[in-house]
């Protein structure tokens, strides 16, 4: 989908956008549109205008899949699963706009070097080792994800 002259993460949904009112997609127009007004929320909150960087983009557009992922989560339980499969869908359209994100193995390897380095034992000092973890995955784990594996090889 991405266009050869887009340059920013920002342009390259704009374009991306257009692409799909063209071809009628309308779980990615729909997607997309709610990112661009989620963007424009967040471009526009303060006391005055500002353009948001690149990271700021990331961030907006994890928070958004976030949304789509826990949604979907909730609707599964609820016994609404077309709904769940709906907000699924939005999910994977969003994923095309993060870094890759790390495997599972890749986020134990990271989260095995720094339990050794801070010489964590237990499951109560979760919260030395989330922090640092997070700060060196950035945008490329899922929060969820790290905590699940922290726990894991804390409780073993």
């Amino acid at each position: 989908m991405m266009s050869e002259q887009a340059t920013t993460l920002a342009e390259r949904i704009d374009a991306d956008l257009k692409q799909a009112m063209r071809d009628r997609n309308d779980t990615v127009k729909l997607t997309l549109r709610a990112l661009k007004t989620a963007l424009m929320q967040a471009r526009t909150s303060g006391a005055q205008a500002h353009d948001l960087s690149e990271t700021d983009v990331v961030e907006i557009v994890q928070r958004e899949a976030k949304r789509r992922r826990d949604a979907a989560d909730e609707f599964q339980k609820l016994g609404s699963p077309e709904r769940a499969a709906s907000e699924l869908a939005e999910y994977q359209v969003l994923l095309q706009y993060l870094p890759q994100q790390l495997s599972e193995a890749e986020i134990e390897t990271m989260v095995r070097a720094v339990i050794a380095e801070l010489g964590v034992t237990s499951v109560k000092q979760l919260g030395q080792v989330m922090p640092v973890v997070l700060a060196r995955t950035g945008p490329r784990a899922d929060g969820k994800t790290v905590n699940q594996v922290v726990r894991r090889l804390l409780t073993q």
